[in-house]
Order: structure tokens, then sequence, then C-alpha cells
């Protein structure tokens, strides 16, 4: 698919996020949101005024109970502005929040927005108060959600978490009430964390399982058993093979990845599961180690880190995939599987304008029977254009043999053939003729023209 840019000064694309059957845009100082329709395909819907500062971050939440309004934010430095987004399309500005302090990221969990910092700052909006507030915590590095938790890794070793559901807060001043879960037992800073939540079909209960990364370059794995919610999450495995800080990790089904801050040195293990809980026998066993090489641009000219992000994207129950943008001035894309970086497929932009944004988006198959979700890559040109690429198809495609058939093939094709050689003198021979010299069902004795060999 192609959506054109949104006016002729519209700049190069920043960032792209998706949500349900909705995507946002993000430009230098405004942001448009689109909506997947049945009929027509991709709409326009919103469009937000022209703000003073750059964009640096882009939030959506477009699955709400019933009828409620549909919700984008966007935040630059330490400002954070929230508009709701009505059924017929208009849009109302819900509030502008500030953290006080620069964030590094912004998103939703369920209807609640959350904003963090580095510098140990939590900011959270409440969709049922429509209150705003700030909560203090050590120094954050990383985070993850995981249903209604907000899971931190932080400078101190310890991992927290708050139930922004929940929303609950301490009687004596009305903080948030943030939870300590875990502590490195070396007190490594916690730099990447993933949690994965046990299938909810699943007999194990309330089973947690948390991989992560620490500045040392070590990367664990802490589980919580149900019969252990009292005593706290235990460590589970412990892995020494990166030299550099952990910048990303992923615990999936079926896969643990993690990625270090040497050129993006990816290390990946199978993991074990008995009855959809983790398992120590024969327990995680190493796959693969490569790098995805994607150079930074110095000058912000090809757009900005927070659209770029390499990975990886899908859901943690199927295959994941990083996307590789080698060189920040390029019209190509990789796109390689996380567990093995085997590459899927290359895209390239149909008008040769480079790719200056990109996210990998999961579209809900539409009310009609048998159609099921679609996986799209979605590229931000500099001129402003969106592209869609199909990664379902691509996905499904990437693990069959291309090109004729192999040799194996054509013998199977032969087996139940004898074949003739013809001496008769032509330059061009009848197709017809040609056919008829040499292929004859096995059943058939008799040969037309010249001298016969059976293959043996």
């Amino acid at each position: 698919g192609y959506l054109p840019p949104p006016g002729v000064d519209a700049g190069l694309v920043r960032i792209v996020c998706g949500h349900h059957t909705w995507i946002a845009v993000a430009y230098a100082h405004f942001v448009v949101c689109y909506r997947l329709k049945e009929a027509s395909g991709w709409q326009q819907v919103f469009s937000s005024p022209r703000l003073d500062w750059l964009i640096e971050s882009l939030a959506l939440n477009a699955k709400v109970l019933g009828d409620s309004d549909k919700m984008v934010a966007v935040a630059s430095c330490s400002e954070v502005i929230l508009w709701a987004i009505h059924e017929g399309g208009s849009g109302s500005e819900i509030g502008v929040f500030s953290l006080g302090v620069p964030m590094e990221s912004l998103f939703f969990v369920g209807n609640q927005l959350i904003a963090t910092s580095h510098t140990g700052k939590v900011g959270v909006w409440n969709a049922v108060t429509k209150h705003w507030q700030i909560q203090d915590v050590v120094p954050i590095n990383s985070h993850d959600t995981a249903g209604s938790l907000l899971v931190l890794g932080c400078n101190n070793g310890s991992i927290y978490y708050i139930d922004v559901q929940k929303f609950p807060l301490r009687m004596k001043d009305n903080d948030l009430l943030v939870t300590e879960l875990y502590r490195d037992p070396y007190e490594d800073a916690i730099t990447a964390l993933s949690v994965y939540l046990t299938p909810k079909n699943s007999d194990s209960g309330n089973w947690i399982e948390i991989a992560y990364g620490t500045s040392s370059g070590t990367v664990r794995v802490i589980v919580q058993h149900p019969e252990t919610v009292g005593s706290g999450p235990q460590l589970f495995q412990t892995f020494s093979v990166h030299r550099s800080p952990i910048t990303k990790i992923t615990l999936s089904e079926k896969h643990l990845i993690s990625v270090c801050a040497d050129n993006n040195h990816v290390r990946t293990w199978t993991v074990t599961r008995f009855r959809g809980m983790i398992s120590t026998q024969p327990g995680s066993t190493p796959l693969a180690s490569f790098k995805i090489l994607a150079l930074d641009d110095l000058d912000g000219q090809s757009g900005c880190s927070a659209g770029t992000d390499i990975g990886p994207y899908g859901d943690r129950d199927e295959q994941q995939v990083f996307i590789q943008k080698v060189v920040p001035d390029t019209n190509k894309l990789f796109v390689r599987l996380s567990s093995t970086g085997r590459r899927i497929c290359e895209v390239q932009s149909v008008d040769g304008v480079g790719i200056t944004a990109f996210t990998v988006h999961e579209c809900e198959g539409s009310s009609r029977i048998s159609s099921r979700a679609r996986r799209y890559l979605i590229t931000g040109h500099g001129n402003g254009s969106i592209q869609m690429w199909d990664l379902t198809t691509a996905m499904e495609t990437a693990g069959k043999e291309v090109g004729g058939p192999s040799e194996k093939d054509v013998l199977e094709q032969l087996e139940h053939w004898d074949l003739a050689v013809s001496r008769t003198p032509g330059v061009s021979p009848a197709p017809s003729l040609l056919n008829a010299a040499l292929l004859r069902p096995q059943t058939d004795s008799h040969f037309a023209g010249g001298e016969s060999c059976r293959e043996r």
C-alpha cells in the first residue's frame, strides 16, 4: 500500500506506530492518524495542529472499551500533549503535561498513558480520574509491560513494578505504590528486560518469567511460580556471553534473544517448555550469534532513533523479526529472523526515496469469514509518504525453496519414465515431435525415431 504525504510541506516521517486497525505518523511538528476500513482501505481520520516543538516520541491507543475515544500522544523533551480522537474523526486536546525532566519513553498500558525518564521519574495519566501524576523512583534504564503491569529495570540493580490498572496509591502520601520485585545478585544496572506471561490457557496458573540484561553484559532469567508468590521470583538461568552492556532482550515462547552494545551483537538460545512453563530439561541451548549493523545518523537528517528501532518485532508466541537499516541515507531495509539472523526478505522504496522511519504492525483481519490477521512492515519516507509491505506472505514463503526444481526434484519427476536419445538431424524440430520422441510412458516398449537407451 501507499499513502501520499498529507501536505506539500509535511517533511520527512520521523516515527510510525500502529495499534489495532490504526496507525499514527509523526512528522517534525504534527501527527496524522489513519484507520483501516474494510471497504475503502486506509483513510486519514485525524491531523493534529502544528506544534512549536520537534516531536521526539509517539504513542497510540486505538483499542478502547465500547465507543470511547481513541487517543494519541506526542512528546518533546519534558512535555506531553494528549488528544482524544472522536468517532467522526474530529479531535480534541485532553491536556498538556510536564514530566519536569527529559523523557525517554512514551507508551500506553491499557488506557493509562505512561512517560518514563532515565533520571528516575514516571508520569502516569489515569484515564478514569483524568489526573496526571508524577512518581519518583531510582534512575530507570529499561522497562517492559505485561498485562496491566509496568516493570522497571533500574540503575541500582533492582526490578520494580507498578500495577497501573489498579492505580494503587499509598495512604500516607498518595504516592504510587512501587514494589521491588527482584534485585540482581551483583547489583549491576538492569539495562534491558523482557516479561513473559504464561498463556492464559495454560494449567500453570500465575507463572511469570522475566529475562533481563545488565551493564556488565550478563543475561539472567528469573521465574515466579504460583507457589512462590509470597517469596518473589527465583533465579533460573545465567548466561555470561556478552562483553558489552545489554541493550535489548526478548523472552518468547521458543527463544531467548539478547542484543549488546557492540554493534548490535545478537546471541540467541532455544527455550524448552513443559506445559507452557520454561524447563531445565534439557534447558536453554545456544542457537545463533550474529550482528545487526545499523550506523547512526549524526546530524539527524535521516529521521530519529525512536523511528528506526531494530526490534525485535512481532508477537512473542510467533516468529519475531529484526529490521536492519544499514546506513542512515538509504531506501532499502533487510528483514531478518530474530532467532537465527537469516534474511527473510529485503524491501526497497517504490519511488527510490530514502526510508526515515519504520515499524512492524499486525492488523486484525476483517469480519469476513476466513480473514486472518496480517503482519505489515510500514515504512515512512523522506518525502512524507508511507509505504506498506506484506510481511506475512514474505515470512510464509521464506522457508520455501526458490528457483527451479532441484536435482532431487528432477529425478523424482523422471522416476517413472524411459528416456530416448534421438539422432534425427534438424535445427529446430517441432516441439510436438520432440516431446513424442523423448518422453513416453514406461508401459510402452516401442520408441519412435532413432536409437533408444534405458536410464539406469
